[in-house]
């Protein structure tokens, strides 16, 4: 595709790869509780979901998500209930006892990857961003699938950049955090930010 057009589309995706939202939240929350590595291995998740969802706005079937009511208030809901039950559970988290590197190295980090997958295969507003924003960089004097392919893998891989940064943000606070007390208000404040966008997923519509 056209350099100037790709030129254009990298700043402007990577503004909306690093604005605040409930995945970025929870790679910095991983990499302080888990590690840096276990945070950009739990990425990859919501990179297979951002994947999928690239394809869908690739193939036009997302134009169902836009016409369908029901589709997205069963996609926003389910989504909202995952960011409730995940607000809960970093709530309730025991921080009585600091994570060891040897708890680390046996942390699930498949299950990390899965709650970053379902955190942004949740969020039905995504495909809809994919739908609106990569189109606008689709010119008519090349193929199209190669101009989405183009698109969807510089969008994949910058998306990986924000998790490493937003990782490496996490793993800074980890010092601050060393206290039980305090890993504990970071816990429930990143909860709180999670129900806080859970409710507001609640609220949101098509258009």
């Amino acid at each position: 595709m056209d350099i100037m057009t790709l030129l254009l589309f990298i700043p402007a995706c990577f503004a909306l790869n690093m604005s605040p939202g409930p995945n970025n939240l929870m790679a910095m929350n991983n990499a302080t509780r888990y590690g840096f590595h276990s945070a950009l291995f739990a990425g990859a998740g919501r990179l297979i979901a951002f994947a999928g969802m690239i394809f869908l706005a690739a193939a036009g079937l997302a134009v169902v998500l836009h016409t369908s009511e029901v589709i997205f208030t069963v996609i926003k809901v389910v989504g909202a209930g995952y960011l409730f039950w995940l607000a809960f559970k970093l709530w309730t988290a025991d921080t009585s006892r600091g994570e060891t590197a040897q708890t680390q190295e046996n942390k699930k980090q498949l299950e990390l990857m899965q709650q970053e997958f379902f955190l942004a295969a949740g969020n039905p507003k995504a495909i809809l961003i994919f739908t609106a924003f990569l189109p606008q960089f689709v010119t008519t004097e090349a193929p199209a699938g190669l101009q989405f392919f183009t698109l969807g893998v510089t969008f994949l891989l910058l998306e990986w950049l924000a998790v490493a940064i937003y990782a490496l943000f996490g793993l800074y606070l980890r010092q601050w955090f060393a206290e039980p007390l305090k890993r504990q208000l970071f816990n429930r404040s990143c909860g709180t930010l999670l129900a806080s966008a859970g409710i507001g997923l609640l609220f949101t519509h098509r258009n």
